[in-house]
Order: structure tokens, then sequence, then C-alpha cells
């Protein structure tokens, strides 16, 4: 894998949420400037599309214009959003067809960092750039000098920065995904000052790649996960982020911030923001939580235990699905969900990871909490990273009714199987 020397800026056309969000073809300079430029899908001329920035409690309301040849749709990831606005063709409205549009109007119940993409064909669709951030600022946001997103893709390109074909090929599907050959990441900033304070979000949109991070020049803390704030903010240590996974970090600038991807035997530079000037009137010290989460506490003595096992894939044995994956024993969507709730039940979930490979565990319209070996609640995401041959206990309240995705966000491996449905009536 390349990376870049030096990270992308990418514009924020308005902090304002546009009232249409249009998918075209657009062009992006990802390999270094004087080479090729790379043709990509995006959203109002950008790929990735533009930030949507909102307050929480806010309405959110777009005409999603489909102008690409394929149909499309788009999901709101993380946001627990009203069933019929969630973007699953087949599961919560119909596809989007070239030249057709669809109205999306929901309400954003939590502050955070969320993002929107394709939900269609998305392991081509969101690997050619249908995808962008969507930003909800709490009531009484914590003290910054700069609120940066840094989006973090890959892309796998020949020669010329042209995207090489076969987004649906086999043997990507059956392994890791559709790794790319070149990262990068995406700021929407490229110059800070040193003592400033900066506010970190970072979101992996690749289809694929698990991204270890490291951030130098930044004494910071974690401050929230996928979106949902931490109780106590963490000492900012490596990071790492599943496909679909998010981190936001807080802290003060010490040195030029740069981020690279850690490997095994090497750190590869993904690019940088350069220092331009002091500050001269820094922020407090103090990094405090951010508002508590407006989560229900799933119960002691869940309504249903409940356990989901991955199967298949290279080198994963047989199983009873009729595709590259399964879930317990199943390939892709059937007429019966995987289970059904009635709204308000607490359910524990055990994810066995029974194949060779990790992945990213995501449940549409709700968050929930990985447990502690103890049994204890843990980090509350919305999307679990289950390493090959662990089993991982995930606790949630179903609170929001409707029909919801539960899949895998290695985007190759959903649509090869390892995906299923709930209901929550």
């Amino acid at each position: 894998m390349s990376s870049a020397a030096a990270a992308l800026v990418v514009p924020r056309p308005s902090f304002a949420a546009p009232s249409v969000l249009r998918a075209e073809p657009v062009s992006l300079q990802v390999l270094p400037e004087g080479q090729g430029k790379t043709a990509l899908w995006g959203f109002n001329g950008f790929s990735p599309g533009p930030e949507l920035r909102v307050r929480k409690g806010d309405t959110l309301s777009l005409r999603f214009e489909n102008h690409t040849e394929q149909p499309s749709s788009i999901h709101w990831h993380g946001i627990r959003i009203e069933n019929a606005m969630d973007g699953v063709p087949g599961l919560t409205q119909p596809l989007v067809q070239p030249g057709e549009t669809f109205d999306y109007v929901f309400q954003l119940p939590d502050a955070g960092t969320y993002w929107y993409h394709s939900h269609h064909q998305s392991w081509e669709q969101v690997a050619r750039g249908l995808y962008g951030p969507l930003i909800v600022d709490e009531a009484d946001a914590p003290k910054v000098d700069s609120d940066i997103t840094a989006i973090l893709d890959d892309w796998r390109l020949d020669e010329s920065g042209a995207l090489m074909a076969g987004f649906g090929d086999t043997h990507d599907f059956s392994h890791a995904g559709r790794l790319g050959n070149f990262a990068m990441i995406l700021l929407s900033q490229d110059t800070v000052r040193l003592g400033d304070r900066l506010r970190l979000r970072l979101i992996n949109t690749t289809t694929a790649r698990i991204f270890p991070i490291r951030i130098d020049g930044l004494d910071a803390k974690v401050v929230a996960l996928d979106g949902m704030s931490l109780a106590e903010p963490r000492d900012l240590s490596d990071i790492q982020l599943a496909p679909a996974q998010r981190v936001d970090v807080i802290g003060d600038v010490t040195a030029q911030v740069d981020f690279r991807f850690v490997a095994r035997d090497a750190l590869y530079d993904m690019g940088s923001l350069k220092i331009d000037g002091q500050n001269t009137n820094p922020v407090a010290p103090n990094i405090a939580a951010l508002p508590a989460p407006s989560v229900s506490i799933p119960k002691t003595t869940p309504n249903q235990t409940l356990s989901l096992r991955m199967e298949g894939g290279a080198m994963g044995g047989r199983h009873a699905g009729d595709d590259i994956w399964a879930l317990n024993g199943v390939s892709g969507l059937k007429d019966e969900p995987f289970a059904t709730f009635k709204r308000g039940e607490t359910a524990v979930i055990e994810l066995i990871n029974d194949t060779r490979f990790p992945h990213g565990i995501h449940l549409h319209g709700h968050h929930f909490y990985e447990l502690r070996q103890d049994g204890s609640l843990g980090d509350l995401r919305d999307t679990s990273l289950v390493e090959r041959g662990i089993s991982r206990k995930i606790a949630v309240v179903l609170d929001n009714p409707g029909k919801w995705l539960l899949h895998c966000h290695m985007l190759g491996h959903q649509a090869s199987g390892m995906k299923t449905w709930i209901e929550v009536t």
C-alpha cells in the first residue's frame, strides 16, 4: 500500500446542509499533484460529498437525486433514525433509479460524528466515492480553535490514477475485501497553530481496510466512539478503526500533527496538519467529557439472549448458506428476520467469528454496548470489530421500531452473504 506524503484538503462547501444531494461523476486528485486525476462518483461535485453539519434535535430535509448510471440509495450511518428513512433498498425503501429522486426527512437525536453513504452495491458505489460526513453539533459544544473532519480512505488505482475494475471480484469477497493500493487522509483544513486546541473527527470510509493510526504532535484525549461520548476521556494512543467506525479526539497542538498508518514493520505517512503561527491565547488545559448520550441502559437480565455465528470465506470451511459467507448458516436476507423483538426489550447477542478474517458488525437504527469479560457495559458503538477466532457479546435496547439491517461492514463480505435483519415491533 502506498500513502500520501501530505493530506488532501477536502472543500467544505457549507456548514449549512444543502437541500439536494446529487450523486454524479466527479474527479479527485488522489495521486500527487501533476499526475492523473481519479474519476469517481460523488455528491454535489465532490468526493467525499459535502459535509452536512446540523445541531442535535434539528430536522434534516434532503432530496437525493441520482445522476449515476446505477440505482442507489443513501444510508445515514449511526443515526438512530425513523425506519423509513434508513436507506436500505428492499427493506426500508425502493431503489432510486438513475434520473429519479427520493426525499429524506428525519431528526438528529444524538450529537456526534456520523456519515452517509450509498447502500446499494455499496462495495462498488462507496469505493467509487458515494459518501460524505454528517456532523451533529452539541447544543453546548466544547471550546476548540478548530473542528476538523479527517476521513480515511483507500483506492485501488493503476499508474494513470484510474480506478481499477473488478469491484465484484470473488477473491476479494472471499478474503479481506477490496483493499486499495493507495491510502490517504482527507482533511477539512490543512494548517493549525502551535497551542491550538483541535477536535479531530476521524471516519473510516473504506469498504474493507482496518486502519491502525498514530497521531503525533497532539497532546490529546479520545472523547467519543462512533458518535457516542465516553464517560471519561481516555489518553490518546494508537487508534484502530474498522470500516465505518469513528473516533473523536480533542487535544492541543505541540508540533506538526502527523497521521501515520501503523504497519507491523513500518510507519506510513497519511498526511499532516502543518504549523502556521502560534496561538497566544490557548484554551484552558483540562479536557472535559462531552455531554452524556441519551441511550437506554440494557436490563441486567436480558429479554433475549442470542448467538450470531460468522461463517465461510477463504479457508473458512463449509457452512449451510448458499454464498461465500453466512450468519448462522444463512447467506443474505431472507423473508424471516434473524430475531423479532418487542419495543424496549433488551437483547444480548454473542458475535462469534468462526472465520479466518476480521469482521466489523454494524447494527442499523441503534447503538449497542460491547460487554466486557465480566459482563459489565463497555464501549457504546454502532459497529464492532470482531477479530478472527474471537467472540464478543453486545447488549442493546431495541427501542426503535422497524426492520433493521445487521451486517458486516467489510462491504464485499456483506455483498456475498454476511447480512441479516431484525424486526422491532
